[in-house]
């Protein structure tokens, strides 16, 4: 049994990209989330913080890249992102904030 855990550490902050303003014509919202958290959890959470129904979620890990900045070569760490597709009539709106 794994215990229950805050919305807000599941859920770290909307993905406001070019791709992602273009999912919104089908209910879609991105958002970027924790590593472990599972599709169950972040449809709890986005219920929970929001009011709305979630219909699916979907995720991605995005692997890091690595960069180079003038003889220090770092790997940025993997990320983990969450497409929310809503019920129809429910919607959310990313710029507002909570």
């Amino acid at each position: 049994m794994s215990k229950k855990r805050d919305p807000h550490d599941l859920i770290r902050a909307p993905a406001i990209t070019e791709k992602s303003t273009l999912v919104s014509e089908y209910n879609q919202v991105v958002f970027k989330v924790a590593k472990d958290a599972t599709k169950p959890e972040i449809k709890a959470a986005i219920e929970q913080l929001f009011g709305v129904k979630v219909k699916a979620v979907n995720t991605q890990v995005r692997k890091g890249k690595l960069k180079a900045f003038r003889r220090i070569v770092a790997r940025q760490s993997d990320t983990k992102r969450a497409i929310v597709t809503l019920e129809e009539g429910h919607t959310i709106d990313v710029t507002t904030g909570l």
